[in-house]
C-alpha cells in the first residue's frame, strides 16, 4: 500500500485529505508543522509528500529543500499545496526541487488524488497490445466517478452549512480589528484573521465553491500583507477589509444559483496619464485575473466605452482636459456603464474622495499610494457583483404599443 504524508496545519483541509485518500487505498499520515513533518518523512518513509508552504516552526519551503537535500527524498515525489497568491513562494518551491505546484483554492481531493496516482504510475512499455488492453471496461467506470461525486456533494454540503457560522466570525474579527486599542493589538487579531481566512480559502476550494475560494485566496493575501506590514494599515485597507466581509454575506447568498458557474472572465477599463501608475493598476487587475485595457485621457475612454462593454471602471482623478470626476459624470449618461463599477484612484483625504466621488456617480475609492492586492481584491469584488447583477437581472418587458386606427374593430356589415 502506498503512503502518503500530508504536513499541513489546518486540522479542517488535512482531515478531508486523510479521509479521502483512505478511501482511496492510501496509507496516510498528517502532520501538523514542519519540524513534526520533517521528522515523519525520515521515520516513516512515504511514497508521496504533500506540502502546505505556510507551517509553523518550520516552512514548507524548509522542509522541501531539507528533504531533497537527502539522498533518500531526491526522487519522492513531493506535491506542494498553496494559496494562489504565493507567488514568490511557489517559485521558490519549484527552484527547491517541488514535482507538482497546485493551487488550495481551485483544486479539489478528486485533482490531487488523479496527480499522485499519475506520479505512481509506473511508466508503460511502449506496445500497442499492452495499449489495447489498457481500455477501461464501461461496467467499471461507473464506480469510482459515482464515488467522486457522492463525496464532492458531501464536502459542499457540509461547507455550505458552515457558511453562516464562519461568515458570523468574519464579523467579530472585524468587530475587533475596529476596537483594536493598539498597533500591537490589531497587529494580534490581523494575525487571526489572516488564519481564520487562510482556512477558509482552502475548504471553499475542496468544497468546489470556487468564486468563494477565489475571492478569499485574496483576501488573505491582503491580510498576510498587512501582516508583514503593520505600516499599511490605513482607513482604506480598513475600508476594504470591512467590504470584503459584506461581500462574503452577499455573494454566500447566492453561491447556488446555476448562473455563477459560466461568469466570463472580467473586464477593466483603466484611465490614468501617468505610465507608471497605469503600469500598478493594469498589474493589480492582473492578478485578480480581469482583463485590463488602459487609457490615458479622457476622451479616448468615452469613445471606447461608447462601443464597448467593461465590468469595471478605474479612474485617476487628475487627468489632462477633462477630470476623473467630470470623466465619471459623463460615462454615466452612456446606456450601457450607468450601471458599472467606477473605482477611484486618488490621493485626495478621504471625506473629499467620499464626497467627490459619490457626487459624480462614482462606487468607491482606494488611496494612493496603494498595496496591489488591497486594489486587486476590491476590483475582483467589484467585478464579480456586476457580473451576477447583470446574470441574474430579470429580462425587460416587452414594449407595449398602442393601438393604431387600422387595428380598430370595423363597424358591422349592414344587410
Amino acid at each position: 500500500m502506498n503512503k502518503v504524508l500530508f504536513i499541513e496545519n489546518d486540522p479542517v483541509v488535512a482531515g478531508i485529505y486523510r479521509n479521502k485518500l483512505s478511501l482511496e487505498g492510501f496509507q496516510v499520515e498528517v502532520a501538523s508543522d514542519g519540524e513534526t513533518g520533517l521528522q515523519r518523512a525520515r521515520e516513516w518513509r512515504p511514497n508521496v509528500i504533500l506540502l502546505d508552504l505556510l507551517l509553523p516552526k518550520l516552512t514548507g519551503l524548509e522542509v522541501l529543500r531539507a528533504l531533497r537535500a537527502e539522498p533518500d527524498f531526491q526522487t519522492v515525489p513531493i506535491i506542494v499545496l498553496s494559496g494562489t497568491y504565493l507567488t514568490s513562494l511557489v517559485q521558490e518551491a519549484w527552484k527547491a526541487g517541488a514535482t507538482k505546484c497546485l493551487a488550495k483554492a481551485n483544486t479539489t481531493p478528486k485533482v490531487v488524488v488523479d496527480t499522485i496516482r499519475n506520479l505512481l504510475r509506473p511508466v508503460p512499455e511502449a506496445s500497442p497490445a499492452r495499449a489495447a488492453v489498457g481500455s477501461a471496461s464501461p461496467a467499471t467506470e461507473p464506480g469510482p466517478l459515482d464515488a467522486d461525486t457522492s463525496f464532492q456533494a458531501e464536502l459542499r454540503r457540509d461547507f455550505l452549512l458552515s457558511l453562516p457560522q464562519t461568515l458570523a466570525a468574519f464579523r467579530a474579527h472585524l468587530q475587533s480589528l475596529n476596537r483594536a486599542g493598539s498597533p500591537a493589538e490589531r497587529l494580534e487579531q490581523l494575525q487571526q484573521f489572516q488564519h481564520r481566512v487562510r482556512a477558509f480559502a482552502g475548504s471553499a476550494g475542496l468544497a468546489g465553491v470556487n468564486l468563494l475560494a477565489r475571492v478569499a485566496d485574496l483576501f488573505e493575501a491582503l491580510l498576510r500583507e498587512l501582516v508583514e506590514k503593520p505600516e499599511a494599515w490605513t482607513p482604506s485597507t480598513l475600508r476594504t477589509v470591512a467590504g470584503a466581509v459584506d461581500f462574503f454575506h452577499w455573494l454566500g447568498q447566492r453561491v447556488h444559483l446555476p448562473e455563477l458557474q459560466s461568469l466570463p472572465q472580467g473586464t477593466a477599463l483603466v484611465v490614468d496619464d501617468e505610465p507608471l501608475a497605469r503600469r500598478a493598476v493594469t498589474h493589480s487587475l492582473d492578478k485578480a485575473r480581469i482583463r485590463a485595457v488602459a487609457v490615458e485621457d479622457a476622451e479616448t475612454a468615452l469613445r471606447l466605452l461608447t462601443d464597448n462593454r467593461f465590468d469595471l471602471i478605474v479612474l485617476d482623478v487628475d487627468l489632462p482636459g477633462m477630470d476623473g470626476f467630470s470623466l465619471c459624470s459623463r460615462l454615466r449618461t452612456l446606456p450601457a456603464h450607468a450601471r458599472t463599477p467606477v473605482v477611484f484612484v486618488t490621493s485626495l483625504t478621504d471625506f473629499q474622495a467620499r464626497t467627490s466621488s459619490t457626487m459624480s456617480g462614482g462606487n468607491d475609492f482606494i488611496a494612493k499610494p496603494f498595496l496591489f492586492v488591497e486594489l486587486s481584491l476590491k476590483a475582483l469584488m467589484f467585478v464579480l457583483r456586476h457580473q451576477i447583477e447583470q446574470a441574474t437581472a430579470p429580462a425587460p418587458a416587452p414594449p407595449t404599443s398602442a393601438p393604431t386606427p387600422s387595428a380598430a374593430p370595423a363597424s358591422p356589415a349592414t344587410s
